[in-house]
């Protein structure tokens, strides 16, 4: 059951997703932390944010819309609140970083560089949640370059940029991506969304707009997924819709040497634990020695 990613040995691979796990202490007295592949715990920021106003969640037809704004504690308060936390498990953090400016990237990149207890970042670059910064950095190919390489020259540790959903050509980024340094990609982000009460004539969000994820982007994911993973030597994490093994599997096929699960988080905790005895059971009824075999074996 074990991978590497990008350098970083996970026991198994599943993971939880950025935004839908807090950072770690919110889910500990529901799940065991140490069975799962890694921990990618919420978006840090320099400085603390506090988010967009309320409403921030609407749920849809088959999934979720989200405008949280990235709330987070900053960098240092990170790093005092839930760092030690953290520590006392011996399952990879992978943190999420995100900036208003590729300034702001180095520095948080840096800050994290220096402290124990982080086995990765994942960089958000691809974000529809928030009005700045990252959505110029995931729509625009040389600006997507510029954050991956000056993040990059800032940390030795594994880093894993986050694509964007809405490019018709994701394999570029995937390259690009790879050519800037990149030890892994992970996707894909929520997917840029909207929901209108009828009644009132008013967007139902108070951001207006926000970030559709769960089940309706699943088939999206696993496309992009397939696209990307074709285009690069290094690994790819997929993220979209994952409520079972059978998810996670389709995946896998498609090229993802790990998963990452979302927004079952919410309905079910113990999703990603089942996921992973899920995919154990696969394993054993398909006579597999290892759940590596199965990356990228999308009979075409």
């Amino acid at each position: 059951m074990s991978v590497d990613l990008g350098g970083i040995r996970m026991k198994n691979p599943v993971m939880t997703a950025s935004g839908t796990f807090g950072y770690g202490p919110e889910y500990a007295d529901l799940i065991d932390l140490n069975a799962l592949g890694a921990i990618v715990v919420k978006g840090i920021s320099l400085h603390p944010v506090k988010g967009n106003p309320p409403p921030r969640t609407v749920e849809t037809a088959s999934g979720l819309i989200n405008a949280i704004g990235l709330q987070n504690p900053g960098v240092d308060g990170f790093i005092r609140e839930y760092v030690p936390f953290l520590r006392r498990f011996d399952t990879p953090v992978i943190v999420n970083i995100w900036g208003r400016t590729i300034e702001e990237y180095e520095q948080v990149a840096e800050r994290f560089d220096a402290t124990d207890g982080i086995a990765g970042l994942e960089i958000n670059v691809s974000c529809p949640n928030i009005k700045e910064g990252s959505c110029m950095f995931s729509s625009n190919i040389e600006m997507f370059r510029r954050v991956v390489a000056a993040v990059r020259r800032k940390t030795k540790r594994p880093m894993i940029p986050k694509l964007a959903p809405d490019h018709a050509h994701i394999a570029d980024f995937a390259k690009a991506a790879e050519a800037c340094g990149a030890d892994a990609i992970s996707l894909i982000n929520t997917l840029p969304a909207m929901a209108i009460d009828a009644e009132t004539r008013r967007p139902i969000l108070g951001n207006k707009t926000g970030g559709l994820s769960g089940p309706a982007i699943k088939p999206v994911a696993v496309k992009q997924v397939w696209d990307a993973a074709r285009a690069v030597r290094i690994p790819v994490v997929g993220i979209g819709g994952i409520y079972s093994a059978t998810d996670a599997l389709e995946f896998i096929i498609a090229g993802a040497t790990a998963v990452a699960v979302g927004t079952a988080n919410f309905t079910q905790p113990s999703t990603a634990l089942e996921v992973v005895e899920g995919l154990r059971s696969y394993l054993a009824r398909h006579n597999l020695a290892s759940v590596r075999d199965l990356v990228g074996s999308l009979q075409t």
